[in-house]
């Protein structure tokens, strides 16, 4: 029998539940929540990792670095979780509840400037594209304004906070839109017409929508999206790039189990960027819903979003820092709440453009998204780019 202990957000302590003997049980069958509660303490000698979002395409460097050994090689076991509501990724781990996780920049921002104590340590993907996605027909169109009476979702909080201060940008209020909280399921939202357009990503909730759309006998390229960093004017869609943050109690009482994890996580990283379609294969064997087209899909689409060196960018962290003041979310002292002290490698260049940068990327996603990926071939990315300044 296999225990399977869901830690949860309370002083009480957690309850365990017990899964059927089946020899091929992951930690991250079993979504971590935050309702339930055991009535005995437990310990491990296991770092945990709490997912930002159930199992995707994007999370296969840490799968593969499990899979493969390289934790183990490395001296580090680990443990990962998936959440049943991403909006309490930063609040359980800056609680001790979890060790580490994922979540984004924004996020991992306005979590410190709640008090939390986290830290970012690394990146996983950079800068996907995120903005409002809609549907032609759907009576939305380039025009912000356009989005006067309509039902937008969002997946937490700071996605309202974003379109309430975008409203104001072009003139408008947040009483002129209808906010629907959706979680991890926009795009499905769109689907069934409870709203009519929501916060998503380029490469995950954009390929959603298209892969429906086909089997609708529609065309893909009827799903839009309205970039935020466009709307916003911030040069870059780093708010959204996917982070390594940590409990900065637990990063401070264990470095060399930081340092472990993220050279584990770096291996495999190198060798889904060098071997991309024989890695995603073995990612099938580790969690067999991404044999999915879909899956397939939003890997494809992902792939040139994956950090090469996984580190912290400071351009990104300076602008996502001052958008985060003009939204409110944090004060004019903050300081930004990430290091790159426990990458042992020699890390990139920072891009000295990055709305080059931007253009470049566009064109990679426009072209992968019309003739395939990865798996057609076409592995292109950032660094191996001629940009055009």
């Amino acid at each position: 029998m296999i225990l399977i202990v869901k830690f949860g957000m309370s002083s009480r302590q957690e309850t365990p539940t017990f899964a059927s003997s089946h020899p091929f049980l992951l930690p991250s069958t079993y979504p971590y929540t935050a309702h339930t509660h055991t009535q005995f303490n437990m310990s491990t000698d296991k770092v945990t990792c709490l997912l930002n979002w159930h199992a995707t395409p994007y999370h296969i460097p840490i799968f593969l670095a499990q899979a493969k050994g390289y934790f183990a090689e490395e001296g580090v076991k680990v443990a990962i979780i998936e959440p049943n509501d991403p909006s309490d990724v930063t609040e359980i781990i800056g609680s001790g509840k979890v060790d580490i996780g994922c979540k984004a920049m924004i996020h991992t921002i306005a979590g410190k400037a709640r008090g939390f104590p986290i830290k970012a340590f690394g990146s996983l993907l950079d800068e996907p594209f995120t903005g409002v996605i809609y549907l032609k027909g759907s009576g939305i169109t380039t025009d912000f304004q356009s989005l006067k009476g309509k039902k937008i979702g969002y997946v937490g909080e700071f996605g309202k906070i974003q379109i309430d201060e975008l409203t104001r940008h072009f003139g408008m209020s947040p009483e002129d839109y209808t906010a629907v909280r959706c979680g991890m399921n926009v795009s499905k939202a769109i689907i069934k017409g409870e709203i009519d357009a929501g916060i998503g990503l380029e490469n995950i909730q954009m390929v959603e929508l298209e892969e429906w759309l086909a089997s609708q006998g529609r065309p893909r390229s009827d799903v839009q999206m309205l970039r935020i960093d466009e709307l916003a004017e911030l040069g870059c869609c780093c708010f959204c790039s996917i982070l390594f943050i940590g409990n900065e109690k637990f990063i401070e009482e264990n470095p060399e189990k930081i340092k472990a994890f993220m050279k584990a996580v770096k291996r495999a990283n190198d060798y889904v960027l060098a071997e991309p379609k024989k890695a995603y294969e073995e990612y099938v064997d580790v969690k067999p819903i991404m044999a999915t087209d879909v899956n397939r899909k939003m890997f494809e689409r992902t792939f040139a979003y994956f950090s090469h060196d996984l580190a912290n960018v400071k351009r990104d962290w300076t602008k996502v820092t001052n958008y985060s003041r003009r939204l409110g979310i944090v004060d004019q002292e903050f300081q930004p709440n990430y290091t790159n002290e426990f990458l042992s490698w020699k890390l990139d260049d920072e891009s000295e453009d990055g709305n080059a940068k931007q253009q470049c990327i566009y064109r990679i996603q426009k072209d992968v998204a019309e003739k395939g990926g990865v798996f057609s071939g076409n592995a292109a990315r950032f660094e191996n780019q001629v940009v055009d300044a």
